[in-house]
């Protein structure tokens, strides 16, 4: 072999630095690729999961929504015998692709904080957990809150004691227009508030819960009935319709009349799709006349609300 085919074979023969440099920027340009793809298919399934949640969410509120009114048509329903019963008792009714559960429960059968007296508003206070004294003086603040005089009870507070703790208001003495309004009342906190909120009304007709709609919680809040004996009572009531028993035994030996009923009730409305999405709306309403042509009114309104009975 002569000179020149020797040097032709060398240069064939000998790698050539750019071809490596060319593959490696290919792999990188591959790899970059590859994660720009990826990151893409997660950004877009993470979106379409989104979307997915928040059509499903909005189907299950509309669907808790449409529980509200249905629940309002039956308890305009004029026939005693099919009219839904407000004692909590569960009603299920399926809604488009969700399942809505419905508890209705008529306002007489909690506490109605303007006309419940010093003792039940103390054993209310005390069975949540607060302190004899601290139950005392809220009790009577709640009184004072509502009552028309300037004057504080055994153990209450008006003007000065708002002052003296250096709270910016004082008790309107009027009577409470919402639930909520009690928040205001010196002593009480949030977690007590949260623990009574559901036991509370503005609109029941007397002080004490009327035993025919009212929850274990608040049955045992009267004279000789502890929270066994109530719980007991409840089962025995929601197994019936009150078009097949007059009357039930209460555990301190009062007859309890179940036909009974009010015009305002609370209704607790719990949708839940297939796919376990739910939306609850909790709603207080109001049935009968003086409505402007409205079947009822919604007094009070709260979405993502839960149920204590």
């Amino acid at each position: 072999m002569n000179a020149r085919s020797r040097l032709a074979a060398c240069l064939i023969s000998r790698p050539n630095p750019q071809r490596g440099v060319a593959l490696l920027v290919v792999l990188w340009l591959l790899i970059l690729l590859t994660i720009v793809v990826g990151v893409y298919a997660v950004l877009a399934r993470t979106e379409a999961m989104q979307a997915r949640f928040l059509l499903d969410t909005t189907r299950a509120r509309y669907a808790a929504e449409a529980g509200i009114h249905r629940a309002a048509y039956e308890m305009a329903n004029p026939d005693p015998e099919t009219r839904w019963v407000g004692d909590g008792r569960a009603y299920v009714i399926e809604f488009g692709e969700a399942s809505v559960t419905l508890r209705i429960t008529d306002e007489s059968g909690k506490i109605n904080i303007n006309r419940a007296n010093a003792d039940t508003l103390t054993e209310l206070f005390f069975q949540q957990g607060v302190g004899e004294r601290a139950a005392l003086e809220l009790a009577d603040a709640v009184i004072d809150w509502r009552d028309s005089d300037d004057a504080p009870g055994e153990f209450g507070a008006e003007i000065a004691e708002y002052d003296a703790a250096g709270y910016p208001y004082g008790p309107t003495n009027q009577a409470f227009q919402t639930v909520a309004e009690i928040q205001q009342v010196i002593g009480m906190t949030q977690a007590i508030y949260a623990d009574i909120r559901d036991l509370l009304s503005v609109s029941g007709g007397r002080g004490e819960p009327n035993p025919a709609f009212a929850s274990a919680e608040a049955l045992a809040l009267l004279p000789d009935v502890d929270l066994a004996s109530a719980e007991a009572f409840v089962r025995e009531r929601r197994s019936y319709h009150p078009s097949e028993a007059v009357g039930l035994m209460l555990a301190n030996g009062e007859l309890v009349n179940l036909q009974a009923t009010g015009r305002t009730f609370s209704v607790h409305s719990q949708a839940t799709l297939a796919s376990g999405t739910s939306a609850s709306i909790k709603a207080t309403v109001a049935m009968g006349r003086g409505m402007r042509g409205r079947p009822f009114q919604i007094i009070e309104w709260r979405e993502n609300a839960t149920e204590s009975q």
